[in-house]
């Protein structure tokens, strides 16, 4: 088993209903604000809520006001929602108001600072960008120290990153037999290595099987590691070398500094990776690949052709559930409200209100990625949180020639196994489509597996 550790249905979208005299191209949420905008006063709240405007449809209003330019009012709105129902302590709901809210906030300000010839937000956006707190400037030492520590807290408070390293894992181990005497793994943006010490173990004990006869001689097993940080890449490797000497496994790791995601594509041809024929190759791109998309994915379908001619044994692809892609503001912040939404919801239901560790994710980690989604248009945005859906992940691993390789019955058992032990909460679901594994909570699909080769 792989659960060791190491030191297509969405939510309904509630809207009022839609009297027959309302402008059809205005969205409900918005016109039942413009019907009562006079009411939309902070002394006023407990009238807002006794119409039935929940948080949801407050903070879609006031997106339509800000994708329409009215900013005024979208600042009367955001001055309701941080006083009524927004609060980093409060419950999940308040939680995810509160960062909504500060992310509405940066984008307004970046928005209302720029010309007022300027109509289109993205340009908006764009010339401000140090108006809306350098939102994408490169992290200073300390910030991204405290993701990397929000990262491990992530891997250890929700089950969506070692789900996606236990399936994938699986995946590799079935690929690759135990008749292979060396296995070489490509694995962009390793982070901490979390994810190999559960496959290392799995390959010492397929190959020493479970008497003391040696039924094969453990594999060499090498990973090529892509990173931002070398030495958080060095530090990783030490660690990967450490724990594989404990089981007996001859170990290589080799660290690639990377700036830029696309300068990888470089170095994809077998003489710069350094790899032998002998080797049975593995790919891994577990919450990767969305860091490559542009506008028109010229870079992606590049990368995927370069990878398809490397002729891995396997390549895993785990990704979000969401299409926070959308060129369209609005269309985007619909999508983000009901992702995190539900991302919250599970946060609340498995660790108390009092939990650093919640507080640390919410704010640190997913406060970022929120921020990145809502405040920022184009080339302003961070390429990390372009995510897609699975079709469409789908669509383009097929455009570049791969086939999709089933994953196991034994790999979903085990998938279901790490939910019962580690978060026990009915409300986490997993399910298998398309020979793919999704992970959602409450009927909502957040987090994809797949494999190819």
């Amino acid at each position: 088993m792989l659960m060791g550790s190491f030191n297509s249905s969405h939510h309904q979208r509630i809207v009022p209903q839609q009297q027959e005299d309302q402008d059809p191209e205005i969205h409900p949420d918005l016109q039942l604000y413009n019907q009562h905008q006079h009411q939309y006063q902070i002394a006023q709240q407990p009238l807002l809520m006794s119409r039935g405007l929940t948080s949801r449809q407050l903070l879609i209003s006031c997106a339509e006001l800000i994708s329409q330019l009215d900013f005024s009012s979208a600042r009367r709105l955001i001055s309701i929602l941080s006083s009524s129902n927004s609060s980093p302590y409060g419950d999940s709901t308040e939680r995810l108001v509160h960062q909504f809210v500060r992310a509405l906030s940066l984008r307004l300000s970046a928005v209302e600072a720029a010309p007022r010839e300027t109509v289109s937000v993205a340009a908006a956006t764009a010339s401000s960008a140090s108006t809306s707190n350098t939102l994408l400037e490169v992290e200073t030492e300390a910030e991204e120290e405290a993701l990397q520590s929000c990262y491990l807290t992530l891997n250890q408070i929700t089950p969506y990153i070692r789900f996606s390293h236990l399936t994938a894992n699986q995946a590799i181990l079935e690929a690759i037999d135990s008749t292979h005497h060396a296995i070489h793994i490509l694995d962009f943006d390793i982070k901490h290595g979390v994810q190999w010490p559960p496959l290392m173990q799995a390959l010492a004990e397929r190959s020493y099987g479970s008497s003391s006869s040696l039924h094969h001689p453990p594999p060499m097993l090498r990973i090529t590691a892509t990173g931002r940080d070398l030495t958080l890449l060095r530090r990783t490797g030490e660690r990967l070398l450490r724990f594989a000497q404990s089981l007996g496994l001859t170990f290589h790791f080799r660290p690639i500094v990377l700036l830029n995601d696309v300068a990888m594509i470089d170095y994809l041809n077998p003489a710069s990776l350094g790899l032998f024929s002998d080797e049975a190759l593995a790919v891994n791109c577990v919450l990767y690949l969305h860091r490559l998309l542009t506008d028109d994915a010229r870079d992606l379908h590049l990368f995927l052709d370069k990878i398809r001619g490397l002729n891995p044994k396997i390549v895993t692809v785990a990704e979000r559930e969401a299409n926070h892609n959308s060129p369209m503001f609005f269309n985007r912040f619909v999508e983000a409200v009901d992702h995190y939404g539900a991302v919250f919801g599970s946060l609340e239901a498995t660790l108390p209100p009092n939990s650093r560790e919640r507080l640390a994710v919410e704010q640190v980690w997913f406060g970022r990625e929120i921020a990145d989604v809502v405040a920022a248009d184009d080339d302003q945005r961070r390429k990390q949180l372009r995510h897609e859906r699975y079709e469409n992940w789908e669509m383009m691993m097929r455009r570049s020639g791969f086939s999709n390789v089933p994953l196991s019955p034994f790999a979903l058992s085990q998938a279901k196994l790490l939910l019962r032990l580690h978060y026990p909460s009915e409300g986490y679901q997993l399910h298998s489509l398309k020979d793919s594994f999704f992970l959602g909570w409450m009927n909502r699909p957040l987090f994809s597996v797949s494999s190819w080769n």
